[in-house]
C-alpha cells in the first residue's frame, strides 16, 4: 500500500514534516519514503490511500494502563466519598478487581482497544489484577488484543493483599504468559506485574525475582503510603527497597514516582528504570505531581501513561502541560519539549524494550507500520518546531480518522474494521451491570 497526498510528520531522533512525500507499506514495515512521483514510479502497481491532504503520524503509545478499569465509568462507591487514595484503593479498585471474572476481563479490555482504535493509540502496557479470575486472565487479554489488532504489553498484578494462594498464582500467570509469549502474536509481549510496594512483603518479592530474571511493572511511591509502609517495613524507602530484591532495571517500569525523593531518582537513572507519568489519573486522585521536569533533567527515562483513562493520548499531554504548571505557579514547567521527550521519544524507546525487531514511534525505513491519519488543518504555520503546541492547543481525539498496527487497517474513514462497536459496548454493559452488583456486595 502506498500513502499518498499526506503531509508526514516523521517524529524520530529529527523530527521533521514532509510535503509532496508519500509512505510504502510491506508487511508490518515502513518500505520507503520519498517523493510522491518517485515512489509511484517506484511501485506502479501498488494500491494506493489517498490521504487528502491529513497529517500521517506514528501511533500513540500509551506506557501505563488498566484494561479492567474501564468497568469503573460511573460507578459509586458506597457511603462518604474517599478521603484519600489509600480509601479510593480500598473503597473502589480492591472491590472491583474482587468482582471480575474472566469474561468482565475479555469485555472490558475490548472496550479500552476499541477507544484506543478510534484514538490512534496503537501500542499500550497494560497492568491487570483480578484476584478471583487470575489463571488464565492475561490468555484472555490477549485474545481481545489480537482480535484488535492493536500492539500489547501484558502482565499480571502480584500482591499480598489477597492472601499467600493468590499472591502465588499471580506469579504463576506471569510466569506462565512470558513463557508462552514466543507462540503468542509478534504484536503481544509480556513482563511481570507487581502491585506497589505497600502490598508486598519481603517474602514475595524474594519469590517474585527468584521466579524471574528480567523487567518488572510496579506501582511506586504514588501515595506517601507507599513510602511510609517501606519504611515501616524495612527502615528504606519504596526505591531503596525494590532496588535491594533486584525490581529495578532497564526493563522494568515504575509507575508514578510522585512522592520519591532525589537519593531515589538516583536509583531509577542508574539502574536505568523507567518511570511513567499518568498526570489525569493523579489529579483525580488528589495524589500530587511527580517532579518529572527534575526527573528529566536527572536523567530518568519519564514515559506518558494514562492509567486505566481514555486512550486518547493528546488529553494526557493536554493533563501534563497544564497541571505541572497550576501546581508550581509557574508557566514554566512542563515545557512542550517535555511532553513530547516524555511522550514521543521515551515512550517509543521504552516500547522498543518488548519490540526490538523495529523502531516503534517514528516514521522511517524499516520502522514498523504503525501509523495514523489526523484531519487537522491549521489555521496559523505549522512547523516541526511549533508542532508539540498546535498538538497541545489545536489537535483533538475526534481529529484521528485512520489507525493502522503492524501494516493492518484497524479503522479507516473513522470506521472500524476487526471490531464491533455496537456489540461490544452491548456486551459490557450487560457485564458491568453484573459485576456492580458483586461490587456492591463486599461492602
Amino acid at each position: 500500500m502506498l500513502i499518498t497526498n499526506a503531509l508526514l510528520v516523521t517524529w524520530g531522533p529529527t523530527p521533521q514534516l514532509l510535503t509532496g512525500h508519500a509512505l510504502k507499506i510491506e508487511g508490518d514495515r515502513i518500505a520507503a519514503i520519498g517523493l510522491e512521483a518517485d515512489l509511484r514510479a517506484r511501485y506502479p502497481e501498488a494500491a494506493v490511500w489517498d490521504a487528502r491532504g491529513q497529517l500521517l503520524l506514528p501511533g500513540n503509545i500509551c506506557a501505563h494502563t488498566h484494561f479492567y478499569g474501564a468497568f469503573a465509568r460511573g460507578m459509586a462507591i458506597p457511603g462518604d466519598a474517599p478521603k484519600d487514595f489509600p480509601e479510593i484503593l480500598e473503597r473502589l479498585w480492591w472491590k472491583l478487581d474482587k468482582a471480575l471474572t474472566l469474561d468482565d476481563v475479555r469485555a472490558s479490555a475490548l472496550v479500552c482497544l476499541v477507544d484506543a482504535v478510534k484514538h490512534g493509540t496503537t501500542t499500550l502496557i497494560d497492568h491487570h489484577a483480578s484476584p478471583n479470575a487470575i489463571d488464565g486472565s492475561l490468555d484472555v487479554i490477549a485474545e481481545a488484543v489480537e482480535q484488535a489488532g492493536l500492539r500489547a504489553v501484558l502482565c499480571y498484578e502480584v500482591t499480598d493483599r489477597d492472601g499467600p494462594d493468590r499472591a502465588k498464582a499471580g506469579i504463576a500467570e506471569n510466569i506462565r504468559f512470558i513463557k508462552s509469549r514466543n507462540s503468542q502474536s509478534p504484536n503481544l509481549a509480556a513482563t511481570f506485574g507487581l502491585h506497589a510496594g505497600l502490598t508486598l512483603s519481603d517474602a514475595t518479592l524474594e519469590a517474585c525475582k527468584a521466579a524471574h530474571d528480567g523487567g518488572f511493572h510496579i506501582h511506586v511511591a504514588e501515595h506517601e503510603a507507599d513510602e511510609y509502609d517501606s519504611v515501616k517495613k524495612s527502615g528504606q524507602r519504596a526505591v531503596d527497597r525494590l532496588a535491594r530484591f533486584g525490581i529495578l532495571g532497564p526493563q522494568s517500569i515504575a509507575a508514578h514516582c510522585v512522592h520519591i525523593d532525589y537519593g531515589e531518582a538516583g536509583l531509577l537513572r542508574a539502574s536505568g528504570t523507567w518511570v511513567t507519568h499518568q498526570p489525569r489519573s493523579n489529579m483525580n486522585n488528589a495524589v500530587g505531581a511527580a517532579d518529572v521536569d527534575g526527573l528529566l533533567r536527572a536523567g530518568v527515562p519519564v514515559c506518558l501513561g494514562n492509567d486505566g483513562f481514555s486512550n486518547a493520548m493528546w488529553e494526557e499531554w493536554k493533563a501534563a502541560y497544564l497541571l505541572h504548571k497550576v501546581a508550581h505557579r509557574d508557566p514554566r514547567r512542563a515545557n512542550g519539549l517535555n511532553i513530547v521527550q516524555m511522550a514521543i521519544h521515551n515512550n517509543a524507546a521504552l516500547a522498543g524494550q518488548f519490540f526490538p525487531a523495529a523502531p516503534l514511534g517514528e516514521l522511517a525505513v524499516g520502522a514498523y507500520a504503525d501509523l495514523i491519519l489526523v484531519d487537522y488543518h491549521p489555521t496559523t504555520p505549522l512547523s516541526a518546531g511549533n508542532l508539540p503546541w498546535h498538538i497541545l492547543f489545536g489537535f483533538e481525539p475526534s481529529a484521528v480518522t485512520a489507525t493502522i498496527c503492524a501494516g493492518r487497517v484497524l479503522m479507516k474513514d473513522r470506521q472500524l474494521l476487526f471490531l464491533d462497536e455496537a456489540a461490544i459496548t452491548a456486551r459490557s454493559r450487560e457485564l458491568a451491570a453484573q459485576t456492580w452488583q458483586r461490587y456492591n456486595a463486599l461492602f
